[in-house]
């Protein structure tokens, strides 16, 4: 049997380390990509070295089209299947803006990275999920991007980009009904990353739904947007 292969995006850090280390240990081979070849290949030496896990550094800056053709090509003619994809690089948490008075330029560069990169990379790994009839694909958001919750105003570059991901996986899972590929979106919680601040969880704690919706089986939820313990959220 092939082994199942796993890729995270801004795997060096945060939530993607930690991804990258728990997909490992679950059996998987881990394509840790970043966009600074150092801390990429640093943050892979500590996991093999340290750990003796299966994982494999690939630069990919998700906002270069270049890279993701270049990675998509790679990763079909070395192992001929991607099983998961985790759409984890994200920028921007906009704590100082606010909606009405906000730098758009700002908003788009958060769109860039936090929606078209994993839409590009969707595109870009469907085909190969869909020849071999599996595929996982786990759009991390967040509370921030439910309209539900969002009663109050501030980051607006963060939350609509976020809002923008759910409605991505849901048009995503909607077209890919019966081809065996499952795609959902995933908030960890608030955990103790660059990004969160010192005041979030573990951030061990937040990768219970990650790996959840990464091994779920071929008649699990797509299109829905979970919590860290399998629970639905609000849209």
């Amino acid at each position: 049997m092939q082994k199942r292969v796993a890729l995270v995006t801004g795997g060096n850090r945060g939530i993607g380390f930690e991804a990258c280390r728990q997909l490992a240990r679950s059996g998987f081979t881990v394509l840790l990509t970043a966009r600074d070849p150092n801390k990429g290949n640093m943050a892979v030496n500590k996991l093999v070295n340290n750990e003796g896990l299966d994982v494999i550094f690939y630069l990919l800056d998700v906002t270069n089209k270049d890279h993701i053709k270049t990675i998509s090509k790679q990763i079909e003619q070395q192992y001929g299947n991607l099983n998961v994809l985790v759409n984890n690089a994200a920028i921007l948490y906009d704590t100082c803006q606010r909606a009405i008075d906000t730098d758009l330029e700002v908003v788009n560069q958060a769109m860039v990275t936090n929606v078209y990169g994993p839409w590009r990379l969707s595109q870009a790994f469907i085909p190969i999920m869909k020849r071999n009839g599996y595929g996982r694909i786990i759009n991390i958001s967040s509370l921030g991007g439910s309209l539900h919750y969002m009663q109050e105003g501030g980051t607006p570059a963060y939350s609509i980009s976020k809002a923008a991901l759910n409605v991505l996986t849901r048009k995503l899972a909607a077209e890919l009904q019966g081809t065996g590929i499952l795609v959902n979106s995933i908030d960890p919680g608030w955990l103790a990353t660059d990004m969160g601040g010192h005041g979030g969880g573990p951030v061990e704690q937040g990768m219970r739904g990650i790996l959840w919706a990464a091994t779920l089986p071929n008649d699990g939820p797509s299109g829905g947007f979970f919590n860290n313990d399998g629970k639905r959220m609000p849209w």
